[in-house]
Order: C-alpha cells, then sequence, then structure tokens
C-alpha cells in the first residue's frame, strides 16, 4: 500500500486500484500540479480547489455525488456533512468519503467545516488511515481536529489542509495541530510512504507528509 501526498487534500492511493482524493490544479492556490493517473478520484465538494479531476489522467471514475459501492474490487461510501458551521448556508455541503482497499480502511473528511454530531461519529469509528482538514478558516481547525481524531482514533492521522510555502490561501499552519500531540506519536513521512495494515498498530500516529 502506498500513499503520497500531492498537496492541500489531494492524496494518491494505491494498491492494485489507484484512487486520487480531491485533485486541484495547482496554479490555481500557487502549488505544483498534481502529475498523477489513477483508476477512480473523489471530490469531497463542488470547489475550484479540489473537484479539478480533469488533470488527473486513466479516464478515471470520478465520484463527487453520494455514493455506495464497489470500484475495481475497492469499497466506498459517502458521509453528508457540511462546510461551514451553519448547515451549508455558507459554503454548501462537503462530502466525508470512507475507502475500504483490501482489508484497510481510510477515511477523507475533504473540507469539514464543523464539529461532527455523534451520529455521524459513529459511521467513522474504526478507520485505519484518516485524512483530515487542519488550517482552519475555510474548515475545522487545528483543536476541533485534534479533538475528532482523538475520538475517531485512527492507526493513522494525516493532517492536511494547511499552509504551505507557496500556497495562495491564507490558512494555518500544520503546526497549530501538531501541538496537540506528544512528539513520540509525529512522525515525518517525506512524500510517499508504503506501509503494510500489519504495520499500523499501537498508538495512534500523526503521518506529516512534505511536498
Amino acid at each position: 500500500m502506498e500513499i503520497r501526498w500531492h498537496g492541500h487534500a489531494c492524496f494518491e492511493i494505491s494498491n492494485g486500484i489507484t484512487v486520487v482524493t480531491d485533485p486541484h490544479d495547482g496554479r490555481s492556490i500557487g502549488i505544483k500540479q498534481p502529475n498523477v493517473t489513477a483508476d477512480l478520484v473523489l471530490i469531497s465538494h463542488d470547489h475550484w480547489d479540489h473537484n479539478c479531476a480533469r488533470i488527473v489522467r486513466g479516464s478515471p471514475k470520478v465520484i463527487d455525488k453520494d455514493f455506495d459501492g464497489t470500484v475495481r474490487g475497492a469499497r466506498i461510501s459517502s458521509v453528508e456533512t457540511f462546510h461551514d458551521r451553519s448547515g451549508g448556508e455558507k459554503r454548501g455541503t462537503n462530502k466525508v468519503f470512507l475507502l475500504d482497499i483490501e482489508g484497510t480502511k481510510f477515511c477523507h473528511l475533504g473540507d469539514l467545516g464543523h464539529v461532527l454530531p455523534e451520529e455521524k461519529l459513529a459511521k467513522l469509528r474504526g478507520v485505519d488511515v484518516l485524512f483530515i482538514p487542519v488550517g482552519g478558516v475555510f474548515t475545522i481547525g487545528a483543536k476541533d481536529a485534534a479533538d475528532i481524531a482523538r475520538d475517531l482514533r485512527p492507526k493513522v492521522c494525516v493532517p492536511m489542509h494547511y499552509r504551505i510555502g507557496g500556497l495562495s490561501l491564507s490558512i494555518g499552519p500544520v503546526d497549530d495541530f501538531l501541538a496537540h500531540f506528544p512528539e513520540e506519536q509525529i512522525i515525518r513521512v517525506g512524500n510517499q510512504v508504503s506501509f503494510e495494515r500489519d504495520d499500523l498498530a499501537g498508538k495512534m500516529n500523526v503521518w506529516v507528509f512534505s511536498l
């Protein structure tokens, strides 16, 4: 199993099938455009920094609506949430995607903009890898993200949607999120990491990717 970060909320997950989440075009947000070929693209919401499926090569299946099914052996389901704290009045809805690839369970929270109620949290518990926005302004911020991560207790928590060099969006840095966790839980993995599900054991680790 491999995970590669393409900046912002865009990840490439590969293990027989290649899945890309929330692709952006790079130049619109000031960072490099993803160079990726995929079988499946998951789009959490229809905003310009998350919905650029056209840059993904390979004629992938694009899922940008509520979904519950299987694609090439990967099990996918969505959970409806909001992009703000006012029931979607400001920024609309946001889809959380649950993805199961050969028993490894991923959850991508997209641009989640509010604290999750218990009935939503219950649907998301038990995942192995959680991709969570932490930069605030347009999404939940560092403290709410840390609280959600501790509640869901994934084996790995991956922060996303935070300020990096060149990014043109005024959002917070990842360090604000990392400050809520002891240093021994934080692992800086570079741009790409390979792992087996059996490697994901013990206390939750926070994997910090870089471009």
